[in-house]
């Protein structure tokens, strides 16, 4: 088992959870022992009334929820954009669509089942460039099963998930367990269950939460 088990509740049409699986990444890497941390991403629907596959932009969606044009949406989108920059994030909010995330986190739960946390976080990574670089249908179910076997999902298995309804009930088990926790935004962290951050911190800050996650480690405490 890993020293450090951290959980990560977001979602895939979330910025800023782009920006904080690579910060993650980059302090694990930072981190005293890398080897030695483990990362399980679990689903959270910032949006779930999301229609599937009607082709509204997010700069549309945005603009109508808050009452403003295009260029009012534009300039709260690229907040994140801008701040993505520096981590070597593209974001283009021109392209991005509005779409469900169900169906995605039901195939990043596959990737979870058949390649562990690195197959899962490859599966997830290929879903945030989808989606926010080059504005992919991800609720789309031919363009998941492309997505999903560039990412190194078995077509087969792949195909016969987004055919039924198969991880449904994970991606509602971790939504319900993040009701549960109190989580009412994503990126959250948690690091052996008993430390916890929510938000998109610097690597640094995110670093922070594996110290004491490590040192928190009554194994760890007694070597």
């Amino acid at each position: 088992m890993a020293a450090v088990e951290i959980d990560v509740w977001a979602d895939v049409v979330c910025p800023w959870c782009f920006i904080g699986k690579h910060r993650l990444e980059q302090a694990i890497a930072e981190s005293a022992l890398p080897a030695e941390v483990s990362v399980t991403y679990h689903a959270f629907e910032l949006d779930p009334d999301a229609p599937r596959g009607d082709g509204t932009t997010v700069l549309g969606w945005l603009a109508e929820r808050y009452g403003t044009d295009l260029d009012g949406a534009r300039e709260l989108a690229e907040r994140p954009a801008t701040l993505a920059r520096p981590d070597g994030i593209v974001i283009d909010v021109d392209k991005q669509l509005r779409a469900s995330s169900f169906d995605a986190h039901r195939i990043i739960a596959l990737g979870l089942e058949q390649g562990g946390p690195a197959l899962q976080a490859a599966v997830l990574e290929r879903l945030y460039v989808a989606h926010f670089t080059e504005g992919k249908p991800i609720d789309d179910i031919e363009t998941l099963q492309r997505l999903g076997t560039e990412a190194g999902l078995d077509g087969g298995r792949l195909a016969e998930v987004l055919a039924g309804d198969e991880f449904a009930e994970h991606v509602r088990a971790d939504e319900r367990a993040a009701r549960e926790i109190g989580i009412s935004s994503v990126p959250f962290y948690m690091g052996n269950r008993k430390v916890a951050l929510s938000g998109a911190h610097s690597a640094e800050v995110i670093g922070q939460l594996i110290t004491a996650a490590q040192e928190d480690d009554p194994a760890r405490s007694r070597a």
